[in-house]
């Protein structure tokens, strides 16, 4: 079995965030890097795929500038057989669309059976890209999957995440693509020989040109910190006393009395 995974490198979410200069996005100088968390369960889930099956091959790819290899690494000593970095040095100007355009441009015509994303990224959270690259290759898609099982012959069973908790068992013959949700697993830390063995695998780095097709279809025009709201208004004293200051803030700040 063939089996694609996507994954994205993005900031710590502790890490402190400034607007980059031209306001349209953070500036990445200073912030920690690490695999986007949705994107961990998606590898994760393709090795225990891999696995679970025996013959099975693992592809990660990923999009970015240099500082990307090193979360890949990662992923190769977690499991994965090769590594595809596509090479862009400025993938926050592409949207969802351009860049799902850029992985379904690199799976189409390899032929694999299954493809695993994270269900969104932390930094952007669109939640769209793999939803669409399962479009553009003609592939049935299912989102945030909790639950995830290979039921042999290319036939997969799957539960994903609606709202309110509940869920939906969904049956889907491949090739299929998967959005994986939090909870679906719990990723392994690479072991130092795994570590070592990565180091001799396969990383391959592709220009974004070659691959690049569609253009943006949405454009950030500008970048900005909420604004800062005033605190709220401690009210101390007896039940009554209390009562009478909030009618009172009540008739004064707001119409809701009026």
């Amino acid at each position: 079995m063939k089996i694609l995974v996507c994954m994205k490198h993005v900031p710590d979410m502790e890490s402190k965030f400034k607007i980059a200069a031209d306001g349209r996005w953070y500036d990445g100088g200073d912030l920690a890097w690490r695999i986007n968390e949705y994107d961990e369960y998606a590898v994760e889930q393709a090795v225990r795929l891999k696995e679970q099956l025996g013959n099975s091959d693992i592809t990660v790819l990923s999009i970015g500038p240099e500082r990307v290899k090193e979360a890949m690494k990662k992923a190769l000593a977690m499991g994965c057989d090769r590594g595809v970095h596509v090479l862009d040095d400025r993938p926050s100007d592409r949207d969802a669309m351009a860049i799902a355009t850029i992985i379904a441009a690199f799976a189409r015509g390899r032929n694999f059976d299954c493809i695993f994303t994270g269900m969104q990224s932390q930094d952007r959270g669109s939640g769209q890209v793999g939803i669409l690259v399962g479009e553009m290759l003609g592939l049935p898609a299912v989102s945030t999957i909790v639950d995830f099982s290979c039921n042999g012959d290319n036939r997969y069973t799957v539960k994903r995440e609606l709202e309110g908790g509940v869920r939906a068992v969904v049956e889907v013959r491949g090739p299929a693509l998967f959005t994986c949700q939090l909870g679906l697993n719990t990723p392994r830390y690479p072991t130092l020989p795994n570590i070592m063995k990565a180091k001799k695998k396969e990383l391959l780095t592709v220009p974004v040109t070659e691959l690049a097709g569609t253009g943006n279809v949405q454009d950030t025009v500008q970048l900005f910190f909420p604004e800062k709201k005033g605190g709220g208004l401690l009210l101390e004293g007896e039940i009554p006393e209390l009562a009478d200051k909030l009618i009172a803030i009540l008739k004064e700040k707001t119409t809701v009395l009026a």
